[in-house]
């Protein structure tokens, strides 16, 4: 992949969510053309490509027709099964690779790589049987139990806490292999994106401070107001290294706790671009998507640069239903462009469901203070919590 793959070639993804539909539109902006293989003939990254084909992942006439149409082939979502980008990278160049994406794709492996690159990550217990749970060491009560496949957003965990409720809690989330974390305090959370070359050129964007409500990223915030000096270098540095040991190619997204002593565990990471980066669009010169492209086409990485602060707010599917009413109705948009700094993105996501992201809003600013206020008139506009 250390050979520059030209704009007019097609670049590939994996994927038709709004991380695709970001990523086809900073290839189109280059001069690229666009390939989604995504079942869902609806897909937001579909709607705008070049090629959308509709398949399943591991549909081999589509992955078929993927390759033979893609100079070079990416992901949008850490769950596209490994194997298919396995299938792919054997014809194609494929970033990220199937094996660092492997890793990502199950919370086990993922904190024994943490632990391999000497980064430290929550206190732990593997739970893949019944036998397993009474050898759970008492100090991770209380914990949250999490699945190690196909938890995100919240879903696929549920928090413990006494050892007499872990039995209930595997059984709920069905008895399937899963990581017992000891709950930790807390004092914000941070995001580190970087992007790595096949030639192991890194960059990063600055650190982002991300608040969650219900498992879901709510709000981010850079410069980060909360981090220091110390923290932030401590950070990237973690990240750096995590990225350099799965010999990573494209955009990964590692999210840290820091805790109130100061210290920093890993939480876990994204083989991928990273709704808390979703503010680079608007407020840097080279957004998470640009660099994804860079990094699958051999183009030179150069940094990032934050040229305004901002603040996101996602936008999910709860801010068409006010309160109870079961009928949809579109959000105030009109009031909230009306405030200075706001760039409105959506998803072109037909239905709206609460929880379901339709979109973000990012606010900017030439001081932090500033973007955040105007973040909050916009949050206040949308019925959305302060910050």
């Amino acid at each position: 992949m250390t050979s520059f793959i030209a704009p007019g070639a097609t670049l590939g993804v994996m994927g038709g969510g709004q991380l695709g539909r970001m990523f086809v539109h900073a290839a189109q902006q280059m001069g690229y053309s666009t390939a989604v293989l995504d079942a869902d003939p609806a897909s937001p990254a579909g709607l705008v490509a070049r090629h959308h084909i509709q398949a399943d992942y591991l549909d081999e006439q589509g992955l078929a027709q993927l390759m033979q149409l893609s100079a070079a082939i990416t992901t949008e979502f850490e769950n596209v099964p490994a194997h298919a980008l396995k299938m792919l990278g054997a014809h194609r160049p494929v970033a990220p690779v199937a094996q660092a994406v492997a890793v990502c794709q199950d919370r086990a492996a993922e904190k024994q790589h943490f632990a391999g690159c000497n980064v430290p990550c929550a206190p732990h217990a593997v739970i893949e049987d019944a036998s397993q749970i009474s050898a759970v060491p008492d100090s991770l009560f209380p914990g949250i139990l999490k699945t190690t496949r196909l938890g995100y957003d919240g879903k696929g965990q549920m928090r413990v806490a006494t050892r007499a409720d872990l039995p209930v809690a595997w059984a709920s989330l069905g008895s399937v292999s899963a990581v017992l974390e000891q709950q930790l305090p807390l004092a914000y959370e941070v995001s580190v994106i970087v992007a790595r070359s096949a030639a192991g050129q890194v960059v990063h964007f600055p650190l982002q401070q991300n608040l969650h409500r219900g498992g879901i990223l709510a709000v981010t915030q850079v410069p980060a107001p909360d981090l220091t000096v110390a923290v932030q270098q401590r950070a990237i540095d973690a990240a750096e290294r995590v990225a350099e040991s799965l010999g990573y190619v494209g955009v990964l997204c590692v999210e840290f706790f820091v805790l109130k002593d100061g210290s920093l565990v890993a939480n876990e990471m994204a083989p991928r671009p990273h709704n808390s980066g979703h503010y680079s669009v608007d407020a840097c010169d080279l957004s998470q998507f640009d660099l994804q492209v860079r990094t699958m086409t051999g183009a030179p990485l150069v940094a990032p640069r934050l040229h305004s602060p901002a603040v996101m707010l996602n936008l999910l599917g709860d801010l068409w239903f006010a309160s109870d009413e079961a009928a949809p109705r579109e959000p105030d948009w009109a009031a909230v462009l009306a405030l200075p700094g706001v760039h409105l993105h959506l998803y072109g996501k037909a239905t709206p469901r609460r929880a379901r992201k339709m979109g973000h809003l990012t606010v900017t600013a030439a001081i932090a203070e500033q973007a955040r206020v105007v973040a909050l008139q916009a949050a206040a506009v949308l019925g959305l919590p302060a910050f």
